[in-house]
């Protein structure tokens, strides 16, 4: 029992500051939401660079799967597998700056119009 205590600890310790050393992490398991122009998109990243959105207007709602990358340049790229949001580019670039759960920040698009972001806690 002794040495799964101490393997579990040393892991932690192991994995702690990678994910200190990754911007997005305090991304993962949670759910950016952003509001604006027609419709509301829940976002989902994770740790091996996938990612989804659940995009909702007009009663109907949509899910996107991708990658995602950083370019280097502060954006995060989303590079969609599949179907691709209407107007939107393949791959989609924007700035995604560091942010805690709770904290709430607009968005300048790519086509001029502003998005309101927030992150929320866990899947929704």
């Amino acid at each position: 029992m002794r040495f799964e205590t101490a393997f579990a600890a040393l892991l932690v310790l192991a994995v702690t500051p990678a994910l200190a050393d990754d911007p997005m992490a305090g991304y993962y398991g949670n759910t950016i939401v952003s509001t604006g122009g027609l419709g509301e998109v829940h976002s989902h990243y994770r740790p091996d660079h996938s990612f989804d959105m659940v995009g909702s207007a007009f009663g109907i709602t949509r899910t996107y799967k991708g990658t995602w990358a950083e370019d280097g340049k502060g954006n995060i790229c989303r590079t969609f597998a599949g179907d691709v949001p209407p107007n939107t580019a393949n791959p989609l670039c924007t700035p995604l700056p560091l942010h805690k759960v709770g904290d709430s920040w607009t968005l300048k698009t790519p086509d001029g119009s502003t998005r309101a972001l927030t992150l929320k806690a866990g899947i929704q």
